[in-house]
């Protein structure tokens, strides 16, 4: 199996998280969202663990709430002592209904709006993650108004390629997100930085990209980070202590992908940068990292009923199913691989060669080209594993499809997390 939650039952059908999904759909209906609580708990742990073994106090991992924002996860990550990020006044007032402290919550975007940044400071935001000049003029300008001195982190791209998908690689000079260190512009808006009186400037903040698996990406961003910093301290007199290194160890969607020993990786970046702060003549900031993907993914599976099977003479076969792009359109948007089952027939031989669509009205609706399955019948449970992240953050109502349910399993059972929506929730906003 893909993952070690995933196991077949003396039944024959797919197990995740210990229960029965064949059962689950039953129950809750598809298409389904199942996110596996225990290991959710168990990245996040992992995640900490080595932060605390490798970085020391003050250091830690912060939930990438982009990738899976609901209000359970914000209450299990409160539970686990972890930070979050942000990136929106939608992820930060669902974080606030389920009673995250924001606090702990690190205010990211390229473009936050006037409103947003208002309503962030109103509750407490505890750090912004600022990416232009415009922005960190309208932070000071409100945080003037509202009487606080508000801490921010710039968010710096250090010019690293992490060999990854273009449409998820952010830390080269060319991105849309951060000032650019290589250009002198990151230079600039220290300096000016530093100059306001609303603003308290605690360090920096780069990411490089998501799904990173080359071990030395985070090593080569961070010897640019400690050396700005180090020339922020000699040039300014500042002596900044905290260095955000962004997110993104990549995840398995397939038996074919690597998979990161992630408490290895992070041991190995920690030796090299004390080992480059050494060489510096500098402390060890507190360190950040901002785990999304590797904390969510593996925790997610999608289940789907199977309607029509479409066999085309001499051309190709199509299993449809009653879900697609409306609630997984990361094959549309990036070609991503994807691992699919049979969850009724996980081992029955796979005799039938398929690409799994969508029911949208659109031919880009494809969950994944290539299967190989059992032949499925009408009505039988179809499983696509590795969903928990940037599925149903990404989902949509396209055709006028409500979106799903999400469920959370435990060994002891499932609750429902996030009800499916209703077609009155389709027209509820409509005048």
């Amino acid at each position: 199996m893909l993952s070690s939650n995933l196991t077949v039952g003396e039944n024959g059908h797919l197990y995740f998280g210990g229960q029965d999904t064949v059962e689950l759909a039953r129950q809750y209906g598809t298409p389904l969202y199942v996110m596996d609580e225990v290991r959710i708990r168990e990245n996040m742990r992992m995640y900490r663990r080595a932060f605390e073994e490798n970085f020391g106090p003050g250091s830690g991992p912060l939930y990438a709430s982009k990738a899976n924002s609901f209000k359970r996860i914000y209450e299990i990550a409160a539970e686990e002592g972890m930070g979050a990020d942000v990136v929106s006044g939608g992820e930060i007032y669902t974080a606030l209904q389920a009673g995250f402290p924001l606090e702990h919550a690190y205010f990211h975007s390229n473009n936050k709006t006037d409103w947003e940044i208002a309503f962030a400071m109103d509750h407490g935001i505890g750090y912004f993650v600022v990416d232009n000049r415009e922005e960190l003029d309208v932070i000071q300008e409100t945080a003037l108004r509202k009487g606080i001195r508000q801490k921010i982190l710039l968010r710096l791209t250090p010019g690293i390629d992490p060999h990854t998908y273009e449409a998820v690689a952010t830390g080269k000079v060319d991105s849309k997100f951060g000032t650019a260190i290589e250009t002198g512009q990151a230079r600039e808006m220290a300096a000016y930085t530093l100059g306001l009186s609303g603003i308290d400037l605690r360090g920096f903040h780069c990411h490089v990209g998501s799904q990173v698996f080359g071990e030395d990406v985070y090593e080569r961003a961070s010897d640019i980070m400690l050396e700005f910093m180090a020339q922020c301290r000699a040039e300014f007199g500042v002596t900044l202590d905290q260095l955000d290194m962004g997110g993104g160890y990549g995840v398995r969607y397939v038996d074919s992908d690597g998979q990161v020993d992630i408490p290895a990786a992070i041991a190995r970046v920690a030796a090299h940068m004390k080992a480059k702060c050494a060489a510096l003549g500098m402390e060890l900031p507190k360190i950040s990292m901002e785990p999304g993907r590797s904390i969510v993914a593996d925790a997610g599976l999608t289940l789907y009923t199977v309607g029509t099977v479409k066999k085309i003479t001499g051309y190709k076969n199509y299993v449809s199913v009653d879900g697609g792009m409306t609630d997984n359109p990361r094959y549309a948007l990036y070609g991503s691989a994807y691992t699919v089952c049979l969850a009724t027939r996980p081992e029955d031989p796979c005799d039938l060669a398929c690409d799994v669509v969508g029911r949208c009205c659109e031919s880009g609706d494809i969950i994944q080209p290539g299967v190989q399955l059992p032949e499925p019948h009408r009505g039988e449970i179809l499983a696509v594993c590795t969903t928990g992240a940037y599925n149903y953050s990404m989902a949509s109502n396209y055709n006028r499809v409500p979106r799903p349910a999400m469920v959370m399993v435990t060994p002891e059972g499932s609750y429902l997390a996030v009800r499916r929506e209703s077609l009155e929730d389709l027209v509820r906003n409509d005048l």
